[in-house]
């Protein structure tokens, strides 16, 4: 019997023994997870850097990358600093939720990215806030954040401060940070901060190659491999 038991193990297990997963095949599907895109569009996003306007390389690498989303997670598109206001009140309020959560959403997420100009300030921390209060407001489930900037916060608000005193009340909300051509220190360093905290990944982006690999880094699925040798 013994040795009817070891012969069906050694049929069996090399059907499972390998769990495989090329590139090729990757889609972003985590079970539920939203994903909100929050994207900066301040005056600042209209300098140039390698020959090309920050915001041109933001919107050709998003054109690249929402193809690559399954068609069942749910995507939305928040942007800030894309209205031009002399009151500084109105300008760090300058954030809108240009395309709700929804199936199927990277024909249109492409087409407002494409039609936007930045404009305004950087008010990060209160885009945040908005994200989490109403774009997500009904949600169930993972809730994630990709939040992409050229700059730290010049609202007189803290993004870091923020995120802290949000984990204190909920964990089903993470962070993502892309740091653009972001340089200050003091700027890094919060922008670091709010992705620590909420448990998700900060990155540093200088080309739009870079800024490419981060953020498919951040929803692409990392190439697994699991393999059992069978002497």
């Amino acid at each position: 019997m013994k040795k009817i038991i070891i012969i069906l193990l050694l049929i069996i297990l090399p059907t499972f023994a390998y769990e495989v997963f090329m590139p090729d095949t990757y889609k972003y599907k985590n079970q539920g997870d939203k994903l909100l895109f929050v994207v900066d569009f301040s005056n600042s996003m209209t300098s140039y850097l390698n020959h090309q306007t920050k915001v041109n390389q933001v919107k050709e690498m998003m054109s690249d990358i929402l193809p690559k989303i399954s068609s069942d997670t749910q995507v939305g598109l928040r942007v800030y600093g894309h209205t031009c206001n002399i009151i500084a009140f109105n300008a760090c309020r300058s954030s809108e939720l240009i395309v709700p959560l929804g199936y199927d959403n990277s024909t249109k997420i492409s087409s407002e990215l494409h039609r936007l100009k930045p404009k305004g300030m950087t008010p990060i921390t209160y885009s945040l806030k908005q994200a989490v209060k109403k774009d997500f407001n009904g949600h169930d489930g993972i809730k994630h954040i990709i939040l992409l900037t050229d700059g730290g916060e010049n609202c007189d608000e803290s993004p870091c401060d923020y995120s802290i005193e949000l984990m204190k009340q909920r964990r089903d909300i993470k962070i993502d940070v892309i740091a653009f051509d972001v340089h200050d220190g003091d700027d890094l360093a919060q922008l670091k901060c709010t992705a620590d905290v909420t448990g998700g990944s900060f990155r540093e982006a200088e080309t739009k190659a870079e800024l490419l690999n981060s953020m498919e880094d951040m929803i692409l699925p990392h190439k697994k491999v699991e393999a059992v040798i069978i002497k």
